[in-house]
């Protein structure tokens, strides 16, 4: 592909967006959850996990744990074991109990909805806070995933491997609306077509853009 003006890539961006909307019509957050602590925790269990094994876990887990009060004094041990399917069950039991704990003690057990308050709890980084801002607040919020990281560098719109760089990167080529959606998108796709190891570019809505593509 030919290098490219910020204002082809923008249209080249407003087209990905526009087929993939078309192709992945119902796309959406793949974590259960019903409140925004739970989210939070799901979020934070999902590191390094798939969002299947985290959903598995979680209707036992928010069965016992109804509340951030009653995550914020649970057993450390306990929660621990409770989250053991999930991989790295201490460190992610100590950051639950952590932001929970910081949730009821400086914000009256309410979560905030602010991407610097969010990344000041224990556990959370940028994409967790990023996840629960657009999917709890409705903020514009973009979440940089593995498949957003994979994919991204073969469309062509970004060369880094650092998920903080290409979220600077990719808000300022995509349109604010799309950038929540964007990513549930990208995860659909990366799942269905554009796989890792195995990638289907014959049958990809994006072929003809990406130049990647091996057609």
């Amino acid at each position: 592909m030919m290098t490219e003006s910020q204002t082809q890539v923008k249209e080249r961006a407003r087209e990905v967006v526009s087929r993939l909307k078309l192709e992945y019509p119902d796309s959406a957050c793949s974590l259960t959850y019903s409140t925004s602590h739970e989210l939070l925790v799901a979020t934070i269990l999902s590191a390094q996990c798939t969002d299947a094994r985290v959903n598995q876990t979680t209707p036992g887990l928010f069965e016992k744990y109804k509340t951030p009060h009653e995550f914020a004094y649970a057993d450390l041990a306990a929660l621990s074991q409770d989250i053991h399917s999930c991989g790295y069950h201490n460190q992610k039991a100590r950051s639950i109990i952590g932001a929970s704990l910081r949730i009821v003690e400086d914000y009256q057990g309410n979560i905030p909805d602010s991407l610097t308050e969010l990344v000041s709890l224990p556990g959370v980084g940028r994409k967790t806070a990023n996840c629960v801002l657009g999917e709890c607040f409705g903020k514009p919020a973009m979440v940089i995933d593995t498949h957003m990281v994979r994919i991204m560098n073969l469309l062509g719109f970004t060369t880094s491997r650092k998920p903080d760089q290409i979220e600077r990167e990719l808000m300022k080529i995509f349109d604010r609306p799309d950038w929540v959606v964007l990513t549930h998108m990208i995860i659909d796709h990366g799942r269905a077509v554009c796989i890792a190891r195995r990638p289907q570019c014959g049958n990809c809505v994006l072929a003809d853009i990406c130049p990647s593509a091996a057609l």
